[in-house]
């Protein structure tokens, strides 16, 4: 009987200790894919910003729609002061 509990004992150790290292496999790996998900997380955030900051102010585009209203206005006016009218 005594035989027969050492094997049992140490297959359960066997076991136990193959277990614990693929749950140590695994707590590593979950660990690595955590902090590259914040990396990843970070540098997101940082393109949002980088986006966010390139867009076009009100006043630049003020500023586009006044010169295209002033070239619009001088063409108007060519077109009244044309002299071929009937």
């Amino acid at each position: 009987m005594d035989a027969i509990q050492i094997i049992v004992n140490v297959l359960l150790g066997i076991a136990s200790a193959g277990l614990g290292w693929v749950l140590k496999i695994v707590w590593d790996s979950l660990s690595r894919l955590q902090k590259a998900d914040q990396e990843l997380a970070a540098k997101v955030a940082s393109i949002e910003v980088l986006v966010a900051g390139n867009y076009v102010t009100r006043a630049e585009w003020r500023e586009e729609l006044g010169g295209l209203h002033s070239k619009l206005d001088r063409v108007l006016e060519a077109l009244n002061k044309k002299v071929d009218r009937r």
